[in-house]
C-alpha cells in the first residue's frame, strides 16, 4: 500500500487517469486540457519522431479509424512486438492488447498482457478473461489485483464486474461498489449502467430504469445505455414503439457496435428465410 501511495503522489495523471477508468470522458479531456477526442486529432499530433508508448497509441488510433488498414496495422505492430518492448513501458503492451481485443484475438491479447504486471494490463485481463466466461481464471487475477493496491479504483472496478458475473449474492456487492464510486466521482453513464446491470441480473427492473435514464441523459449515444434500455423495455412491457426507438438510436449512431452488426445480420437472415415462405403470387 506504501507503494501505491508514492506512485500516486508522483502521478500528474492521477485525476486525468481515474476519470477515464470511471467513465467521466469529458473530465477526463479537461484534466488533460485535450479539446477534442477524434482518431484525427490522435494521427496529427503523434509523429513518428515520437517515443514508443505514443506510437502504440498512434496505432490504436488508425487502427479504430481505418477499417480497411487493419490486417496491414497488425502484422505491423506483431513485428514491433517481436523485437521487444520495455517492461516498463505497459502503455504499449495495453495499446497492442486493444488492437487484438478488437480483432477478437484473446488469446494473442493475453498473452501480450502477461508481460506486464502493471495494474492496468491486469484490469484488462480480468475483463478478457469474463468475456470469455473464465470467471475462475479473472478471480485469480483480481486477487493479484487486490495484493497489489486493493483501494485503487481499477481494483474497485474490476471487483465490480466479477462480482457481476459469479451472480448471487455478489450481485448486490457490485451495486455497492459502483454506487460508491458514483459517490465519490460524481456518476457517470459507466458507473450508472454497472448499478443498473446489477439490478437487473437479480430481476429488479423497475429500479434499473432510473440510473439507466440518468445515464442516457448524461449521453444520449452511449451504447451501453441503449441496449440496457431496449432489454428493460422488453422486460416490463412497454409499448413496442419504446423499445423500437431505443434501436433506431443504436442503428443510427452506432453502425459498427457488435450488437448492431448482430443484429442487422439477423434481420437480413429472418428475410432471406421469410421469402422462402411466401406464397407464390401468380401473375
Amino acid at each position: 500500500m506504501a507503494v501505491a501511495a508514492s506512485q500516486a503522489e508522483v502521478d500528474e495523471l492521477f485525476d486525468a487517469k481515474t476519470a477515464f477508468y470511471v467513465g467521466a470522458f469529458q473530465q477526463c479531456l479537461n484534466e488533460a486540457q485535450k479539446a477534442k477526442r477524434k482518431y484525427g486529432v490522435v494521427l496529427d499530433e503523434i509523429s513518428s519522431s515520437k517515443a514508443p508508448a505514443l506510437q502504440s497509441v498512434r496505432m490504436l488510433a488508425e487502427f479504430l479509424a481505418t477499417e480497411s488498414r487493419r490486417d496491414a496495422i497488425i502484422a505491423e505492430m506483431e513485428k514491433s512486438l517481436a523485437i521487444g518492448v520495455a517492461v516498463e513501458d505497459s502503455t504499449s503492451l495495453l495499446m497492442a492488447a486493444a488492437i487484438y481485443l478488437c480483432d477478437g484475438n484473446t488469446d494473442a491479447s493475453l498473452r501480450t498482457l502477461h508481460q506486464s504486471d502493471h495494474l492496468e494490463c491486469m484490469a484488462m485481463m480480468v475483463q478478457t478473461y469474463l468475456l470469455l466466461e473464465r470467471v475462475d481464471l479473472a478471480r485469480k487475477e483480481l486477487k493479484k489485483m487486490q495484493d497489489r493496491d486493493e483501494d485503487a479504483t481499477l481494483t474497485q472496478l474490476a471487483q465490480a464486474m466479477v462480482h457481476l458475473s459469479m451472480g448471487g449474492d455478489k450481485l448486490q456487492d457490485a451495486f455497492y461498489i459502483y454506487q460508491e464510486l458514483a459517490d465519490k466521482y460524481n456518476p457517470t453513464p459507466l458507473l450508472l449502467n454497472g448499478q443498473a446491470a446489477s439490478l437487473m441480473a437479480q430481476g429488479r427492473f423497475e429500479e434499473a430504469e432510473g440510473p439507466l435514464q440518468e445515464a442516457l441523459e448524461k449521453d444520449g449515444n452511449n451504447p451501453d445505455s441503449l441496449i440496457n434500455l431496449i432489454l428493460i423495455s422488453q422486460h416490463l412491457g412497454k409499448p413496442p414503439e419504446v423499445s423500437n426507438r431505443y434501436l433506431l438510436q443504436m442503428k443510427d449512431g452506432q453502425r459498427s457496435h457488435p450488437f448492431v452488426k448482430e443484429y442487422l445480420a439477423k434481420e437480413n437472415d429472418f428475410d432471406r428465410l421469410a421469402l422462402q415462405y411466401c406464397p407464390c403470387v401468380e401473375s
